[in-house]
Order: structure tokens, then sequence, then C-alpha cells
């Protein structure tokens, strides 16, 4: 089946925005187990499973449709400290947003509603989850101060995981 080019090289520009999220939250959740803040590490590595799961969705879809995948990784932002490593996750996943939303539209525009579909479940999860996940983290911080939301992140990394 051959798609839209313009679906598939946006598709490609969406693949870099996936690979790289899961690139950040891969390095996050490394510090957060060296930091022993197993909550986290949980939470962010997990996080990284699910933007994986989205790469490999768009990879499949871009197989389909006839193209070649472009493995290119956009920037990626490391934090230095919890708080700022949550912010640049969100920040990230914004950005995931806004293009997940205009590639919604190209979608639309281009008549592939199935390459539409798989964007809206993305963007579902990317809204529900992961953003209001960090969000949440952040108010919390906001709420009752760093080091009680830090003790509270503590806990044992599961050692298949470390």
């Amino acid at each position: 089946m051959t798609g839209s080019q313009k679906v598939l090289d946006y598709l490609n520009f969406l693949l870099g925005g996936e690979l790289a999220a899961r690139d950040q939250y891969f390095i996050h959740s490394e510090m957060y187990a060296e930091w022993h803040y197993g909550k986290l590490f949980d939470r962010i590595n997990h996080e990284m499973e699910d933007e994986t799961l989205h790469a490999q969705a768009i990879i499949r879809r871009i197989l389909m449709l006839g193209g070649t995948p472009k493995m290119s990784v956009n920037d990626i932002k490391v934090g230095s400290s919890v708080p700022e490593m949550l912010q640049f996750d969100l920040d990230l996943e914004y950005q995931v947003q806004q293009d997940l939303k205009e590639g919604i539209a190209l979608c639309e525009e281009e008549h592939d509603y199935v390459t539409r579909d798989i964007l809206v479940e993305q963007l579902k999860d990317t809204e529900e989850d992961h953003a209001h996940w960090l969000e949440q983290q952040l108010r919390l911080i906001d709420m009752i101060g760093l080091p009680n939301y830090l003790q509270s992140q503590m806990g044992e990394i599961s050692p298949n995981l470390a």
C-alpha cells in the first residue's frame, strides 16, 4: 500500500520525537535508579517503554504505507535535578502533543484516517497519562516541598530492572 508522501514525511518527523522521548526517559530513569528514587525509576522506566511502543507503531505504519523509517533522534534534554528532569520531560510531552495534533490534522487533509486514529490514541496516552502524571509531580513538589517529595520517591529498584 502506498501512502501519502506528506503523511510518510510527517510520520518520520514524529518518529524522531518518540525516539527522543524514549532516550530522554531512559537516561532519566537510570539517574533515578542511581539516586535510589525507586518510585521515580519505575514510573519513568514505564514511560520509556510506552515511548518505545509509540515509536514501534509509527515504524509499522511507515512500513505498511511503503515508506522507510528514518531513525533520526531529535534533541534530548538531560536534567541535573529531579525537578529539572520532570520539567524537561513535561516540556517534551507538550511538544509531542502539539506535533501529534498537527499530524492528526494532516492525516485528515490527506484522508488517511487509519494513521489519524493511531495518532489520536498516542495523543490520548500523551495527554492523559504522561503529561498529566508529570504535571502532578511538579504540583506535588510545590505543595509539599522538594525534600518531602524526594523522600516519598525513595524505594528499591527491582533487581531485574536495575
